[in-house]
């Protein structure tokens, strides 16, 4: 119960925190870029150390993209220590390549706080920054992002996409 509440007030006063912290950022996406709205079901995930990690992490996680720039995401995924996790966040994606044919490659960060690692914070929520590589086409795309923990190790993360707004 109480981590539903908390991530009800999650996205609720995430947005609301950023555009306190970042007056600049314009928050109304142009006539010209709609808001979009990406669906996913969790991560492929690739540990470099040894272990028994789970590498397919399923679940479902939704992308709002106010601007090809901002966005923010939020979702639940069994994560690689077979446990419920819950992730809530703003991805910034400022660096763009190509845009060729209608294929766009970003890359950035995504400010995320995560629960439901019982190694990290005894499974409660914790902040994290993952560098990210995102490539789109059309209503198709996928995420790349690496998590890096000192304690827990490092992993490369495949997140597909699926364009429904």
């Amino acid at each position: 119960m109480l981590r539903t509440v908390f991530a009800f007030l999650l996205a609720r006063l995430l947005p609301c925190l950023f555009a306190c912290l970042c007056p600049s950022i314009s928050w109304a996406a142009p006539a010209q870029e709609p808001v979009q709205v990406w669906l996913d079901p969790g991560f492929l995930s690739y540990h470099f150390e040894e272990g028994n990690f789970r590498q397919d992490n399923w679940g479902f996680g939704v992308g709002v993209f106010v601007s090809p720039e901002h966005g923010f995401v939020g979702g639940s995924f069994i994560n690689s220590n077979d446990e419920r996790s819950h992730y809530g966040g703003y991805h910034w994606r400022p660096l763009q390549w190509g845009n060729t044919a209608g294929f766009n490659v970003r890359a950035g960060l995504a400010f995320v706080l995560v629960d439901g690692y019982s190694n990290t914070n005894n499974g409660h929520w914790f902040p994290a920054i993952l560098p990210t590589l995102t490539a789109e086409y059309g209503h198709f795309g996928a995420n790349l992002s690496l998590a890096v923990n000192p304690e827990n190790g490092t992993a490369l993360g495949l997140q597909l996409r699926l364009r429904v707004w």
